[in-house]
């Protein structure tokens, strides 16, 4: 039986977001009161964020959370 994954991998759909805004990590950061090292640790799926601090970076990356995910779930993730 295939191993069931319940996390979503989200890393690199929110970089690809983040680069097309135009962005660097450390402004997102800036942004969205985190460290430069949290954005870094989301981008390549090494931490999972909170509902809210999801919200917050998509809110800055004016993306809605629903198509960050639905992009995350198109990609694989």
């Amino acid at each position: 039986m295939a191993k069931r994954r319940d996390t979503l991998l989200i890393g690199g759909v929110l970089r690809d977001a983040r680069l097309k805004a135009g962005m660097t990590q450390e402004a997102l950061a800036f942004a969205a009161d985190v460290d430069r090292t949290y954005v870094s640790y989301l981008e390549n799926d090494q931490k999972s964020p909170t509902l809210e601090m999801l919200v917050k970076l998509c809110r800055e990356l004016s993306l809605p959370v629903s198509e960050l995910i639905k992009r995350a779930e198109k990609a694989g993730g």
